[in-house]
């Protein structure tokens, strides 16, 4: 998963009944905080950052600094109400769902809201830049921002830099309060520079040492020291999709007639060459004509920035994980012009107005903290939009556990803390012999490296290095599918009231245990040539499940499955799931493989380096039986995808 905030790298109403209406509220829209507006206008609620406080004020932006917004648009009344209905299993109105144009017509902003959006920027100084069927966007002197937002713009010091916020909460005349959702570009942290730019070669190459397992326990590391009272196995060489398959109960089922999307930011000049070559190596069906596509912007921008060559790393993952799951299935790339929000919600936009996919994949997030009101309510509405056209939006949980190692707090990621999204966590895989699954356990990786005697693991069990994010969001309530699964004391965690908590489902993502990849890479001699390595992380997670869930809705007569949350948690306890937990073979039996790798991580020339990685170890987060916030209701199972073939009873 990469991430930057930057991204590192997302009426029905009339007619529903009262507790489709409850339900919907309950879904979990971000927290209000208490803010006001002068008398006749209407606060945007959360556009003064947490971190703009007395104490790290600087003083007042200058009147002639420049200013980009986009004032996103609140589109007509009853979205979060029909999406919540057509998503849940107990509604009358489950899955009947509307075409792109005809949720367009019914719940999209109006000709009329986007040109009183305009009309006032423009009387406020401000130079409107372009408008769509989302927001409105402009340009202009700090000044002009200020009077036509209600609030004066100050610098502030945030983590040894100055940016510039709001002072108070922006507003805007009462009489746009039906047409605006909410406004960003007002905070610019981080502020960027920006312009179009050509993507860059691929990265270095990157190979994994052996001896390797074939399949998990096939080689075990005799010859080096025990670990938790055994010899552990070498790592595996990186699963191929047969095994994913057969672990994840596939059986006959291919995606076919099912298009999984997949976003990211960029795009690999690549990938259609090395998803082939893949395919071809790896046992996988070879690509039909056109099975492949994508959706490119025109121009890219903070290539540098952004890190644009590791994100085609990324694409080259996804692409070649949904293949290797649902082989059938079309896939199209759509690629975002930076790692920023405002690029990469014009990504998920396209695949919602143009309905381009049943199923989206996403592997770029970012931490709870720096997520703003405003950019959450963009997000959310992308989301509800697609549920009611049937599209299900699937977001890896992130790679740092709590996170409290990587950012000093515990919390969870974004955009997967939505309460409309299918958060994805992960796991260690064992698949055996046979591709028989044998276990798995939450991810969450300790590292320990071989002594310099060769007789010991220095620092057993070793250090944390990351693992399967998840958690309790401290922005989100409870959506109503999660009640009477997750246990208070997850949902309130973080106090009295139950709050969202992710993840909802998970997949093999350990690197230990990961997934064999093959991508064009920049060799050591500075030549491009293809190449094959192991990889994982909840980036691999993500894919998995949008393929698996391919091989669901194809089971399931070929019907999308849209929002998918409520019927993955109908199926909670059922033989539908593997119930992950640390200790799959026994409360006092601790799990752990050896890795070896290049020290310059291409060749052998500079030595090897030996490594325990201990299993199951994901910082304060725990896999226990039932619902945890590592796994969420846990993996597929053989019954998963065969559980859609009828309307799912309870056995």
């Amino acid at each position: 998963m990469r991430s930057s905030r930057a991204r590192s790298r997302a009426v029905l109403s009339m007619a529903a009944t009262l507790p489709l209406l409850a339900g919907a509220l309950a879904l979990g829209i971000p927290n209000a905080s208490a803010d006001s507006a002068p008398g006749g206008r209407d606060a945007l609620q959360g556009t003064k950052p947490a971190w703009a406080t007395a104490g790290a004020d600087l003083g007042a932006t200058s009147d002639s600094g420049k200013v980009s917004v986009r004032v996103h648009l609140a589109g007509r009344e009853g979205l979060a109400a029909y999406a919540a209905a057509v998503s849940d299993p107990q509604s009358a109105s489950y899955r009947k769902f509307l075409s792109a144009d005809q949720a367009q017509a019914r719940f999209g902003a109006t000709q009329q809201q986007i040109d009183q959006v305009g009309r006032w920027l423009s009387s406020n100084g401000l130079t409107v830049t372009g408008s769509n069927r989302h927001y409105v966007s402009a340009t202009g002197e700090v000044a002009a921002a200020e009077k036509a937002f209600g609030t004066q713009l100050r610098n502030y010091r945030k983590g040894g830099r100055t940016y510039r916020a709001p002072a108070s909460t922006a507003s805007v005349p009462a009489a746009l309060s039906d047409a605006v959702l909410a406004v960003s570009g007002l905070d610019n942290a981080p502020h960027k520079s920006s312009h179009d730019e050509a993507l860059p070669p691929p990265d270095a190459v990157f190979r994994n040492s052996g001896p390797f397992s074939t399949y998990y326990g096939s080689k075990t590391a005799s010859s080096l020291p025990s670990a938790y009272g055994t010899k552990a196995p070498y790592a595996v060489k990186g699963y191929t999709g047969k095994q994913l398959r057969a672990a994840y109960g596939a059986e006959r089922w291919t995606g076919k007639g099912v298009t999984v999307a997949i976003t990211d930011a960029y795009a690999s000049p690549t990938i259609a060459k090395d998803a082939a070559e893949y395919a071809k190596r790896n046992g996988d069906a070879p690509y039909r004509r056109g099975q492949l596509t994508q959706v490119l912007p025109d121009d890219y921008t903070r290539t540098e920035e952004c890190g644009a060559s590791g994100w085609y790393g990324e694409e080259t993952l996804d692409v070649e994980a949904v293949h290797a799951v649902a082989p059938a299935a079309d896939i199209v790339y759509v690629g975002g012009a930076s790692c920023y929000d405002a690029d990469l919600l014009d990504s998920l936009n396209k695949v919602v107005d143009h309905r381009l996919a049943d199923i989206v994949s996403n592997s770029w997030g970012d931490v709870e903290a720096n997520e703003t009101p405003d950019v959450a309510a963009a997000y959310d509405q992308v989301f509800m939009m697609g549920a009611i056209e049937g599209i299900g939006f699937y977001f890896s949980s992130g790679d740092d556990g709590d996170n409290v190692a990587s950012t000093g707090t515990k919390q969870i990621d974004v955009p997967s803390n939505s309460a409309w999204v299918t958060s994805v966590g992960g796991t260690a895989l064992a698949v055996g012999k046979h591709d028989k699954y044998q276990w798995e356990t939450g991810w969450g990786t300790l590292k320990s490296s071989l002594s310099e005697d060769g007789k010991s693991w220095d620092g057993f069990p070793g250090a944390y290095t990351s693992g399967a994010g998840g958690g309790t969001s401290s922005s989100v309530k409870q959506p109503f599918y999660q009640r009477g699964v997750v246990p208070d004391s997850l949902a309130r965690a973080n106090g009295k009231q139950r709050m969202r908590t992710a993840p909802d489902i998970a997949a093999v993502a350990d690197p230990n245990t990961g997934f064999l990849v093959g991508q064009t890479q920049t060799l050591p001699d500075g030549s491009l040539g293809y190449d094959e390595y192991r990889i994982g992380g909840t980036s691999l997670a993500a894919p998995v499940i949008a393929g698996v869930q391919a091989l669901a809705q194809q089971a399931g007569h070929g019907r999308p499955l849209g929002f998918a949350n409520p019927a993955i948690y109908a199926r909670y306890g059922s033989k539908a799931f593997h119930d992950v937990t640390d200790h799959p073979l026994g409360p006092n039996r601790d799990l752990a493989v050896v890795r070896v790798d290049y020290a310059n991580g291409v060749d052998a020339a500079d030595g090897l380096l030996t490594s325990l990685r201990g299993l199951g170890k994901d910082a304060s987060l725990k896999a226990v039986r039932g619902y945890d916030d590592v796994t969420g209701v846990g993996t597929p199972a053989a019954g998963y995808v065969n559980s859609y073939r009828l309307p799912f009873r309870r056995h």
